[in-house]
Parts: structure tokens; sequence; C-alpha cells
């Protein structure tokens, strides 16, 4: 379809954008990028459409007549149509309204003799005629002659071969409506959930959309209205400070369903419909504004500004909702508690969806979550905070969102005004972060860029104070001796509640590095005791996990294994792949302390589930193939090994069924009977070395058995 009747359907409306479709989120290097490729006539992908007489909800406030027919509806390539569509018409295309435009692409302007393309800067092209708006040349308002007629007028001398030039590049430009975007149809037959499946496998293969955008897409599909809905509320907690964005809420719903933070094909199900409906009733009626109103009211965070991963507030909601809204004050403080830690421990920098999964798993699972969930962080890193950890860290550090909670906590003021910190506050008393030591002074003190480390003293974060934006402009570059030493005649209270130090000497600007060092010390000891004093927490266990195991990747006590039976670069059924787990069980039973089999997981980690095993057993579930393995090792070891040696289990990593074989100690020296090629069998004993099961050779055998189990016994 070629780019100007695409256009030309999106305004005869008979192309059109599905509501499950996100927003324009394109930004302006996108849309340079994509004109640029157009121009110099280079590949700019496919769009795929879907032809159809029962469409979905649509974007826009068109409502599908069935006296219409089959309409397009566009599924893939929305982005570079929209920016399009903006480009060459000027306006929004109508499926879109103002709020939903993220980025507005639209006034990109080219250079028709070099073809380089900008956005609008003054200097650059004010009083140069060869830079025009591209929607003017898409609209015939400029053309090449213009341009040359202008450049003639300013007294330049335009040669034949610079106005061929620019004629070419002109032609190439009103040339891209004749550009053909290769089509790619789903027929007619199709339903909206194939519509909507195909869509995911599109999205699935690149990166343009996340697994929770590709999730809500596919709510969408089967609550049309699901995408208004969860903005609605976003909107209202917006106003409170709480900013989200839509796929925080595939998240909680997420978690609040299936204490998952992965698996987000766990919504893509219609049978979803209901509950999640149901769970979005209760989240926006009573467990949002309930987990807001406990992090101001208890956490002392006014906006998500101050949180470094709004993530921390998934597990806090699935538990808030789990309880139903009803917390006791002792939960409340571990809560928060937790959330601290969880900020200042870098908890959901990386690895966010693993991580969910524990978490969520925790707060499911156990009676005192957060106890649990603090060991975790214990178990990753130190809890206590230490002077050192201030030095040379900028305002981005999550160190100092906890500053902020902490003054708030301790009824501190703005150091100029003497508002409280800790309350809702009009536009010119937002909270700002402002240099003690003004940047100006430390500057002419040799703390300037030119010295990369005092540079980063100067922006440390221990010489920040929060004050009103009233206070901070009538600050502007006074003496910290000065400042201060007025604040503290005024104020006194209003240094020590934001640990700033009160000996005067530290005050001046020879001394800056002292009053560093000391208010480092100072905010550490305060935050450290403020910390531990919200509540006790119980020493908990908190066990590693199989997908924390399998991440630490193969060792003396565990081992992966692809599949069971099915050889998959023959892709056929090899009774001698059960053969090789028979020989490590063995190993691992003659080892001093056991170890795991997993099935259903390759050598590098990734868990692939149990598919190929199941088809190969005739299309098996869990049950059929746990009997298989039995009979398996029945043969191997005897029923009475296998009964009271073997564990075996079928846990769920990264959304794959896998299986779980637990291998206890022998009592007794393992051997079992092998044939080689020619069918003759023999008895070998096996052990673990690292992360093989080697044979162990027939002149150590003796020894070992005396050293392992005391005797020469076999089983």
């Amino acid at each position: 379809m070629k780019i100007s009747q695409a256009l030309d359907k999106i305004d005869e409306k008979q192309l059109f954008v599905p509501a499950f479709q996100r927003e324009y989120v394109w930004k302006r290097d996108d849309a340079k990028q994509l004109v640029d490729s157009l121009i110099k006539e280079y590949p700019t992908g496919t769009m795929l459409t879907w032809e159809t007489n029962n469409p979905p909800e649509l974007k826009g406030p068109h409502k599908y007549d069935e006296k219409q027919g089959a309409v397009r509806i566009l599924l893939d390539g929305q982005q570079r149509l929209t920016t399009l569509y903006m480009l060459i018409r000027g306006g929004l295309p109508p499926y879109y309204t103002a709020p939903e435009i993220l980025n507005d692409t639209r006034g990109l302007y080219v250079n028709v003799e070099t073809r380089e393309l900008e956005y609008y800067k003054k200097l650059k092209m004010e009083n140069d005629p060869r830079w025009q708006n591209l929607t003017d040349i898409f609209q015939r308002k400029i053309r090449a002659k213009d341009v040359v007629r202008a450049l003639e007028d300013k007294g330049e001398e335009v040669s034949r071969e610079r106005d061929d030039l620019i004629d070419d590049n002109v032609k190439s430009i009103e040339n891209i409506l004749d550009r053909e975007f290769p089509e790619q149809t789903i027929p007619v037959k199709a339903t909206i959930r194939e519509a909507i499946d195909i869509f995911y496998k599109v999205n699935a293969s690149g990166v343009s959309l996340t697994e929770a955008e590709l999730a809500l897409a596919q709510i969408s599909g089967y609550w049309p209205q699901a995408r208004d809905t969860f903005k609605a509320k976003l909107t209202e907690l917006e106003g409170r400070g709480y900013v989200f964005k839509l796929d925080f809420v595939v998240y909680a719903l997420l978690a609040c369903l299936h204490h998952s933070g992965s698996n987000m094909r766990l919504l893509h199900d219609q049978a979803n419909d209901a509950p999640i409906r149901a769970a979005w009733k209760k989240l926006e009626e009573q467990t949002l504004d309930y987990v807001a109103n406990i992090m101001q009211s208890h956490a002392f965070v006014d906006h998500t500004d101050e949180i470094n991963s709004v993530y921390a507030l998934i597990p806090i909601i699935a538990y808030c909702y789990q309880q139903d809204s009803h917390l006791s004050e002792m939960q409340i403080k571990k809560l928060v508690k937790w959330f601290y830690y969880s900020q200042i421990r870098y908890r959901y920098i990386s690895q966010l969806p693993q991580k969910l999964d524990r978490d969520l798993r925790v707060i499911k699972e156990s009676d005192q979550p957060f106890d649990e969930l603090l060991q975790v962080i214990k178990d990753e890193r130190p809890l206590e905070i230490v002077a050192d950890e201030f030095v040379g860290r900028a305002i981005s550090h999550p160190l100092f969102p906890m500053m902020r909670w902490y003054f708030k906590s301790q009824g501190a003021t703005c150091l100029t005004t003497g508002v409280k910190l800790a309350q809702p506050m009009g536009k010119k008393y937002q909270l700002e972060n402002d240099h003690i030591f003004p940047f100006s002074k430390l500057r002419d003190a040799g703390y300037g860029k030119e010295n990369r480390l005092k540079y980063s003293l100067a922006q440390e974060i221990t010489n920040r104070a929060i004050l009103t934006q009233i206070a901070n402009r009538a600050k502007s570059a006074t003496n910290a001796e000065d400042y201060l030493a007025e604040i503290d005649d005024k104020n006194p209270d209003a240094l020590a509640k934001q640990c700033i130090p009160s000996d005067p000497e530290l005050w001046k600007i020879e001394n800056y590095e002292s009053f560093l060092h000391a208010r480092r010390t100072m905010l550490a000891n305060a935050l450290n005791g403020f910390l531990s004093s919200i509540t006790e927490t119980k020493e908990a266990e908190a066990p590693i996990t199989l997908a924390e195991m399998i991440a630490e990747g193969e060792s003396e006590e565990l081992e992966f294994k692809q599949t069971l039976r099915w050889d998959i670069k023959e892709a056929k059924v090899n009774k001698g792949l059960e053969q090789v787990v028979v020989k490590t069980i063995a190993a691992f039973a003659n080892s001093y302390g056991g170890g795991t089999l997993l099935i259903g997981v390759s050598d590098v980690g990734e868990a692939v589930g149990l598919d190929h095993d199941y088809a190969s057993l005739g299309d098996a579930d869990k049950d059929r193939f746990e009997i298989h393995l039995r009979n398996l090792f029945a043969d191997a070891f005897g029923q009475n090994f296998t009964a009271s040696k073997l564990k075996i289990a079928f846990p769920e990593v990264e959304g794959s069924e896998i299986c779980q074989i637990d291998v206890r100690p022998a009592d007794a020296a393992v051997v079992i009977s092998v044939a080689d090629k020619n069918g003759l069998k023999s008895e070998k004993l096996y052990v673990r070395s690292g992360n093989s099961s080697p044979e162990m050779p027939m002149s150590e055998v003796q020894a070992f058995l005396g050293k392992r189990f005391g005797s020469t016994a076999l089983l």
C-alpha cells in the first residue's frame, strides 16, 4: 500500500487502530530516522493489517457500523504511520487525542540542498532559505523554485547544478507519498482472538513492545475498555503525586492474581476476563489508595519521584490486596522498613521479573513476609549505612531520598521559611534540593569541573539541604557561613533536624571537606538509628530459590538436562539419554551430600520445559512422565532406593514446567549395569567430580568405598 493511500484510508475511515494499541511513543530522533530512510529509499519495515467485518473496540471517536462492511485494522506499523500522518498532514490522526501523543514529532525541517534533517533552530535556520518545514513541502506550499528564488534574493548565485540538486531533493521528499509500505494482511475469517495472537507473535520477535505492553494488548482484546479504565485511575493517583505507567498496572494485576513478576502470558487468555475485572475493581476502589496512604503517612513518600524503583510497591500492593487492606500497625511498620531498605540497597534496579517472582512467592506463602524479604536483602549486602557511602554521591543516589524521608519523619522544616517538609505544598512551596555551600563559591575555591574528584564533592548529597522553592530562590548564592548562622539564630532546631553540623568553624569554606566528613557521620548514625527503631524484625531464614540455583550454574550438587529421552539434534527418541540420567542419579547418590538433577533446563541455564519429553510419551502430562521416571529408576536401582532416596517434583521456572529430582546420599555404594555398543553389560560405579559424573577407575574403587561408606558394600 502506498503511503498516500494509507493516509487517505485513515481520513476516509477505512483504516483504524484498535483500542488495545498503546499510545504514540516515538521520539523526534525516531521520526528523523524514518524520514531519512524514506528519502534515501532504504527499507522501512512492513505493515500488518487485519481485514475484518467484526473489529474490536477502535481508538478514537469513530464507532464501527456493520454497514461499512470489512475495514482494515492496523496491528503493526502504527508508530511509523502516525509519524508520517503528522509530518505530512500537519495534524493528529483521528484515532489519537493530544494526551495520547507522548512526543509531538511535527515541525521537522529539511535542508533541501544537503538533505540534512533537524528540528527548528532559530540561529541555524532563520536566515537560510534552504531549511524548510517538511509539512510545507508535502503540502506543496514550498517548491524547489521558491527556495532558489529566495537564495537569489539574498544575493547568492545559484548555478544550474545547484538548482538541479535542490529540485531533485525536493522531488525525493515529495516522492515519499508514492513509497510502498509492504502490507501483510490477516484474512477476514480470523477472529479477534487470532488477530491478537498474531499481533503478539509479531511484536514478541522484536523489541518494540515490552512483555507488559503485549499483555495489556491481550487484556484489551477481551476487555476493550481496560486501557482507558486503567488510565483514569492513574490520572487520579498522579494528582496525589503517584505517577505510574500502564505497565505498572499490568505488573500489579499479575502480582495480585498469580503472585508472579515475570510470566505475563498468564494474563493473555480470555479466561482471565472476569478475574481481571474483579481484581482491578478491588485495586481501583481499595488497594491502590490504601497503599498510597500508607506510603504518605508512614513512609513520608509524597511523590514517586522520590522512589528509585516504583516496582518496590508491587509486593506491597500484593500484600495489601491479600490482606484486604486491613494491616495492623506492626505489619505497616515492617512493610515500611523493608521498603526503605529495598530502595537504599537497590533491590529492583536489575533482574526485576526474577526478583519480583521470588518476593511475591514470599508474600503469598510466609506468615511474616517482610521479615523474610528483609533477610533476602541482608543476605545480599549489609543493611547498616556507613559514612563512606556518602562520599561523592550525587542526588540521584538512593540515600538522598532516604535523607528526605528521615527529615520529614523528624518534623524537619524548610531552613528559611519554617514550613514543615512533610505536608502537601503549593507550587511555590515545592521541595527543592539546595547546595548548602553554593556551587559558585566552591567552584572559585577549586571544586569546579576541572577536577573530577573535587567536583563530585561539591555535588555530594551531604552538601544538600531541603528547602521550599520560594526559599531556594531567596537564598541564592549566600555564603554558607552567613546563611547557616542566620538559620541557627532564628530557628536552631532546623539545622539539627536536617543533620547539619552546628559548629560554626565547619561552615567556613576553607573547612568544607571537614563539614562533609562531619555530616556524613551524623547522617549515617541518624539513618541507622531511625531504620532500626521503626520496628524489630525477626531473623528469618531465606532459602535459595530454584531460579537462583539455576542462575549459579551446574556444580557438584546440581546438573541440568535439557530432555530425558528426546534427542534435540536428531529430533527423535534416544533411550541412551535416559541412561545418562540414570548415571547422574547414581553419581549423586554416591556423593557425600547427594544432589539435584533438573530436566527441562538447557546447559546454559535456560528453562525450556518438558514438552518434547511429554510428546515422546504420547502427549503425556507430568503424572505419566513421573510414572515413566519411577519405572526407569526402579529398574536401575530397585524400588526401595527409588522410594526412599529420590524426591521428584515439577516446579515452574520462567513460565516453563521442569522436573526436579532431589537425590539423597545412598547408604551403600550404588553400582549400575551399563551395556556397551555390542550389548555386553558390565557394572560401573559413578561419582561426582565438579559438574560431571565420571566412572570411578577400578584401581580406586576399594579405597573410595572404604572412605565414603566405611565398607566395600555395594547396592
